[in-house]
């Protein structure tokens, strides 16, 4: 019955830090193959830790074994290794006692949820943002692509924006933005739609 309910526990705190990612704009934890970690991957170290509980022969050859067990694909983005191991450690915690598992995914998902209203109460208020966002950390954001034949001081002050392209040959110039919430991007674009020379605009959403 124990055991039961230490199941429970984890299958909660994989849910309740998945859905804080995912409130949080952390997009790449809401795909098929990261929900199934965020069930599973607590729930195997919890029965990799109770196999090997007092016995050490066995805990060093389960140390062997798991040391050539790797990732297949490269970690996107430091917050994603940070979570495979919030949610190991979750299992190993429910194995000793449910308190510490419930502890951690309590305050993992109050962390993830405390910084998206900071930021969001900073963007509001201040019109700025908590942290800046990256390309090179995984998480899918709303894009826009706009070619011009001259510079656009407009687009060049804008917070959002993310490169710089000179195109000498074409005379052109192509900016490269990225937000993270949808409206924001529309109302952009509604924006700059009537600005003088512009060429192109490419959006994606996600």
């Amino acid at each position: 019955m124990e055991d039961l309910i230490s199941v429970v526990v984890m299958l909660i705190c994989g849910y309740a830090i998945r859905y804080a990612l995912i409130f949080s704009g952390q997009m790449w934890a809401k795909s098929f193959a990261q929900t199934v970690s965020f069930f599973i991957l607590p729930i195997i170290t919890f029965i990799i830790t109770k196999t090997i509980y007092g016995n050490i022969a066995l805990s060093l050859g389960m140390i062997g074994a798991l040391s050539i067990v790797r990732f297949r694909h490269p970690v996107k983005s430091a917050l994603e290794l940070i979570i495979y191991f919030d949610l190991i450690t979750i299992g190993i915690a429910a194995s000793v006692k449910n308190n510490y598992a419930i502890v951690l995914g309590v305050l993992t998902v109050v962390i993830l949820v405390a910084l998206k209203i900071v930021n969001n109460y900073l963007k509001d208020t201040k019109k700025k943002s908590f942290y800046n966002i990256s390309f090179n950390e995984g998480i899918e954001l709303n894009q826009i692509e706009i070619t011009a034949s001259k510079k656009i001081e407009e687009i060049e002050k804008n917070n959002n924006l993310k490169s710089i392209v000179s195109d000498n040959e074409n005379n052109d110039y192509i900016y490269r933005l990225a937000f993270e919430d949808k409206d924001q991007l529309k109302e952009f674009k509604n924006k700059v739609e009537s600005l003088d020379g512009l060429k192109k605009i490419d959006v994606s959403f996600i």
